[in-house]
């Protein structure tokens, strides 16, 4: 069926093009039988970041509950970018309305009927260029952070912003943390201690702030400490979810450094070691078992890690087609990990699964350990996020505006 005077040599891009929507479309057929829920929301702009806020509203008349998420936006030259909170409608797992239909016209997994607008965007905030990454501070949920094309990191405390953003469109952010001499990615807040935040950037430093040590009446902090073990970019930075003195970073150096704030000066690296064959872009620590951390790499792997014995990674995760980008554990279960990258696609491991026999029609899907590949994106993955409040419940956006809310058939994960 080919369009008049077409020859066989269809143009690269096309020839994706028409792949992807192919992909597409068996992805849409099988939803029903892969999840229990699927959400998909088009943004105005693209989002590359996405975290779901601690608040959970039940409405148990009504069968869902409200809950909430931190998204940025990347517009398109001369448009205001915006730090956004978004409201999302889910069903109550127990509630009458969970018959989990599958919605024919929209193509949604466990809707309810005629509820719309399950996405909705409730606050605005004027941002300064795109928001590269989004962070609530876990001890105070209006507290959110963001890494932002300058080399300042912005706090907002968004309970003091109006919901419709000033049409003048300046940014006001509550506090500005100096430091850094360029824009990153890399961002944590401490668990432990409160106001304690982590960064690293494109000039190769990190920086850390207590943002509890703001003088009075002032918006402006420098970083307590600065430091610098990575030779170019810093991707990732991540608190070890026990220690609140140590933490961990990793680089386009190919490195993955550990540091602990209690050795001070030229010893606060306690280890460097390369990762990794390629960059190394994220890094996740196991918030269950204190000694176990996950690497994801441009390599296109995803590399396991026993901070006593840095020697060699415990496995490596080999599925992924192209770089990746984030990884991240699951805050219920502790040999639940996922990750996700340029090919598309966000992927769920199970470690308890590793080395398990398979049929060779089980292996040509996968290591025993993949436990679920999502495919409902068409564009690169830029963030997603796992719902502590609803198990198994996932936020991903990618490049072309998409945000999906999904969660896995629980006769994958055997509830």
């Amino acid at each position: 069926n080919m369009a008049p005077g077409a020859t066989d040599t269809e143009y690269p891009e096309e020839a994706e093009a028409r792949l992807l929507n192919e992909e597409y479309k068996i992805w849409k057929k099988n939803t029903p039988f892969l999840y229990d829920l699927v959400v998909a929301h088009a943004l105005e702009w693209p989002s590359l970041t996405v975290e779901w806020l601690p608040v959970k509203e039940r409405h148990e008349e009504a069968g869902y509950s409200k809950q909430q998420l931190i998204l940025g936006t990347h517009t398109s030259e001369g448009e205001q970018n915006y730090l956004m909170r978004a409201e999302v409608a889910l069903p109550l797992e127990d509630s009458e309305t969970d018959n989990r239909g599958y919605n024919d016209d929209s193509g949604e997994v466990g809707g309810f009927g005629g509820t719309n607008g399950r996405i909705q965007i409730v606050q605005q905030i004027n941002h300064r260029g795109e928001v590269n990454r989004a962070r609530s501070c876990p001890q105070n949920h209006f507290l959110v952070a963001t890494k932002t094309v300058s080399a300042d990191v912005y706090v907002f405390d968004y309970s003091k912003h109006p919901s419709k953003p000033n049409s003048d469109g300046v940014c006001k952010p509550d506090i500005k943390l100096t430091g850094h001499s360029n824009e990153g990615y890399g961002l944590s807040w401490s668990g432990i201690k409160e106001g304690m935040l982590l960064s690293g950037s494109d000039d190769s430093q990190i920086c850390v702030w207590d943002i509890k040590g703001l003088p009075d009446g002032s918006s402006e902090l420098a970083a307590m400490s600065k430091f610098t073990g990575h030779v170019g970019v810093v991707e990732d930075v991540a608190w070890h979810p026990k220690d609140p003195n140590v933490f961990g970073s990793v680089g386009d150096d190919k490195q993955l450094c550990l540091w602990d704030l209690r050795k001070g000066g030229a010893n606060t690296m306690t280890s460097k070691i390369e990762a990794h064959e390629a960059e190394v872009n994220c890094l996740s620590f196991n918030p269950f078992n204190q000694h176990i951390l996950a690497t994801g790499s441009a390599d296109k792997t995803v590399a396991l890690w026993d901070v006593r014995n840095m020697g060699r990674a415990l496995h490596v995760f080999e599925n992924h087609k192209e770089e990746i980008f984030q990884v991240s554990w699951s805050p219920k279960h502790e040999t639940i990990l996922a990750s996700s990258g340029a090919d598309r696609r966000l992927m769920i491991w199970d470690l308890s699964r590793i080395g398990d026999e398979q049929t060779p029609e089980e292996a040509e899907d996968g290591a025993p350990e993949l436990m679920f590949v999502h495919g409902g994106h068409t564009a690169k993955i830029s963030d997603f996020a796992f719902n502590e409040q609803d198990d198994w419940v996932m936020a991903s956006v990618a490049e072309d505006n998409i945000l999906q809310i999904w969660q896995m058939s629980s006769s994958i994960y055997g509830a």
